[in-house]
């Protein structure tokens, strides 16, 4: 099956409060799908109808072709999931959680784990309680990673941890992909991070899924450039490809979409000269996006392109 995910029209509240705003998206197998945003964004909440703990207000959410919250038998299997908080039993040592976890897959890989245990230089006679936050997330992700699953689920699974245990997980998240081909959806706010790893990226916003690209096409439409106006012109003319702008004067940074040439040609017959032209970070991709979003109050997400597999 070609493809692992596929949410269509998801919606779900919380009160009034809507957290998931009509998305749509597909995941290809092996691929890193990344979803960002802010948080409050959505993502977490997107997390849990792929886990089968939310169940739409409207739309349908299907894994492996089938539907989490109906068959958690069936899909639940197939996956390993790193959360946030961890939420491991305090009370366990780290061989015992491995043992306790084996219990649950009939495909746990035991040498592998204990592969993982070495390579995250964990203590198995250590208890949970008494690991820093890094350790906690490595011992989340040797279970998650220890019976080899098709899927990976990664909420913000390096929040709050340090340069050595955020490059350890995304290390494995990278090695894993590549010499396995799973697939793998990897939610956070650290939109370096994502950039380093990701092949595809959803950016989410206010519940709302305002881009989806793959990372190769989002660098290739997305340009920031430093352009200087002619004498006497005080504010930035209006212009359909320019997502944000920041300045004064007659210098000015913005953020365009499009194609490079075309956009290039768009500044020039306005009489700007281009004085540096880079291939922006996904963070100040999204930082431009959402400012365009809410300056046009627009109805509904614009979508840029779909994922090809």
């Amino acid at each position: 099956m070609d493809t692992v995910i596929k949410v269509n029209h998801l919606s779900h509240s919380y009160g009034r409060k809507l957290a998931l705003d009509n998305v749509t998206f597909d995941v290809k197998k092996g691929r890193v799908f990344g979803l960002v945003g802010e948080n409050g964004a959505g993502k977490t909440t997107l997390i849990k109808h792929l886990l089968g703990s939310l169940c739409p207000d409207e739309g349908k959410v299907t894994l492996f072709g089938a539907e989490p919250s109906r068959d958690p038998a069936s899909v639940l299997s197939r996956i390993g999931y790193l959360s946030e908080d961890r939420d491991l039993p305090l009370w366990m040592r780290v061989k015992e959680l491995m043992r306790y976890t084996r219990a649950f897959y009939a495909d746990w890989d035991e040498d592998y784990a204990q592969q993982l245990l070495k390579q995250f230089r964990l203590d198995p006679d250590a208890k949970i309680r008494n690991l820093s936050r890094g350790e906690k997330a490595r011992a989340g992700l040797l279970c998650a990673l220890a019976h080899r699953p098709e899927l990976l689920l990664l909420d913000e699974p390096s929040s709050g941890l340090d340069a050595v245990s955020r490059s350890d997980i995304l290390g494995v998240v990278v090695r894993s992909v590549a010499e396995e081909g799973r697939t793998v959806v990897f939610s956070s706010h650290l939109l370096d991070e994502v950039e380093r790893v990701v092949d595809d990226v959803a950016m989410f916003h206010n519940g709302r899924l305002e881009l989806l690209m793959s990372m190769e096409d989002l660098r290739a439409t997305h340009q920031r450039r430093v352009v200087q106006l002619p004498e006497g012109v005080s504010h930035f003319p209006a212009l359909g490809c320019v997502l944000h702008v920041e300045g004064e004067g007659r210098e000015w940074s913005l953020v365009s979409h499009g194609d490079s040439t075309v956009t290039r040609q768009q500044l020039e017959s306005l009489g700007a000269r281009i004085l540096e032209e880079t291939i922006p970070s996904l963070n100040t991709v999204f930082v431009a996006r959402v400012h365009a979003n809410q300056k046009l109050d627009l109805p509904e997400p614009v979508i840029e392109a779909s994922i090809q597999a």
